[in-house]
C-alpha cells in the first residue's frame, strides 16, 4: 500500500491540473494544458498520460478544461463531469463521458471521491474532496463564497489546495476592466486572501498536514501576498508554505496515515 499523494501540473489563469494518486490509481482534477503540455508536466512526475485513469472536471471555464477533451481523446481515458458542464458543449467529443451528481459520491479504482458544489459563474461547478478511507485531500478553487456546505465537506482533510486568487488592492488599481473586476470580487467569483485565510482558521486542525496556496492572479497578488495571508494561521515561516507556480507546477506530497 502507497500512501495518498498529490501534485500539481500548473495553476493559474493559464491552466490548471491536479494530480492525485492511491496505489496504481491516479486521476487529475481538470487539464487546462494541450496534450502535449500535460505529457511534459506529467513526465516532470514521472508519470505517462496513458497511467491516469480519469480526469474529473470542475466546470467549464477554458482554463480548467481546455485540454479535457483532448487528452481524452489522445489516451481514451474517462472524463467525469456535471450534467450542466456537459450541456454547456465545451467539452467537444469525448469518447468515455460519466455524468456524475453534484451530491453524490463516487469511486474510482482506490479513491473514494466527493463533489462538492461551490459558488461560481459556471452552469453546475463542484470541487472534490478525494480520499482512500483514511486521509482526504481537499481541492478547492474557483469559487466567491463560502457556503455552510463547504465548511462541513472540507473539515478533517489532512491536504487543502486553496485558493488565494487575489489581493484586493491589487485588483482594485490593477489593469483588469471594472466589469472583470467586479467578477472577480463577487460572490460568484474568485477567493481573495484575506477569505482563504478566515476559511483555513475554521478548517485548521492538528492533523492537516499539508495546506498549499493555489490559483494565484498574476496580476492581482503575489506569492508573497498569498503566503503572509495564510502564515498567521498556520504559524510556520511563510516561505515554507508552498504555493503552486503556472509554470512548474507543485511536485508530489504524500500524507502520512492518522493513527
Amino acid at each position: 500500500m502507497t500512501a495518498l499523494r498529490f501534485a500539481s501540473l500548473g495553476s493559474g489563469s493559464r491552466g490548471n491540473a491536479t494530480l492525485i494518486e492511491k496505489n496504481n490509481t491516479r486521476i487529475l482534477i481538470d487539464c487546462g494544458f494541450g496534450v502535449k503540455d500535460t505529457r511534459a508536466r506529467l513526465a516532470r512526475l514521472g508519470l505517462e498520460l496513458e497511467q491516469l485513469d480519469g480526469v474529473l472536471v470542475t466546470h467549464e471555464h477554458g482554463d480548467h478544461i481546455g485540454g479535457v477533451g483532448r487528452i481524452a481523446r489522445a489516451s481514451g481515458m474517462p472524463v467525469f463531469c456535471t450534467a450542466g458542464t456537459h450541456l454547456t458543449g465545451r467539452l467537444g467529443d469525448v469518447p468515455d463521458l460519466r455524468l456524475i451528481s453534484s451530491h453524490r459520491k463516487l469511486a474510482i479504482g482506490d479513491l473514494e471521491i466527493e463533489p462538492v458544489p461551490v459558488p461560481h459563474d459556471a452552469k453546475e461547478p463542484v470541487q472534490y474532496v478525494v480520499g482512500d478511507g483514511q486521509q482526504r485531500i481537499g481541492i478547492l478553487t474557483d469559487l466567491g463564497s463560502i457556503t455552510p456546505h463547504i465548511r462541513h465537506c472540507y473539515q478533517h482533510c489532512g491536504a487543502l489546495i486553496l485558493e488565494t486568487n487575489h489581493d484586493p488592492m491589487m485588483l482594485q488599481h490593477g489593469p483588469y476592466p471594472p466589469k472583470l473586476k467586479r467578477r472577480v470580487a463577487g460572490n460568484f467569483g474568485h477567493l481573495s486572501n484575506e477569505q482563504a485565510r478566515v476559511l483555513l482558521a475554521e478548517l485548521l486542525h492538528d492533523k492537516l498536514q499539508h495546506v498549499v496556496a493555489a490559483h494565484i492572479s498574476d496580476k492581482n497578488n503575489t506569492f508573497d501576498l498569498a503566503r503572509a495571508a495564510l502564515q498567521p494561521v498556520l504559524n510556520v515561516p511563510a516561505d515554507e508554505i508552498p504555493a503552486i507556480d503556472q509554470e512548474e507546477g507543485l511536485g508530489w506530497f504524500s500524507l502520512k496515515a492518522w493513527n
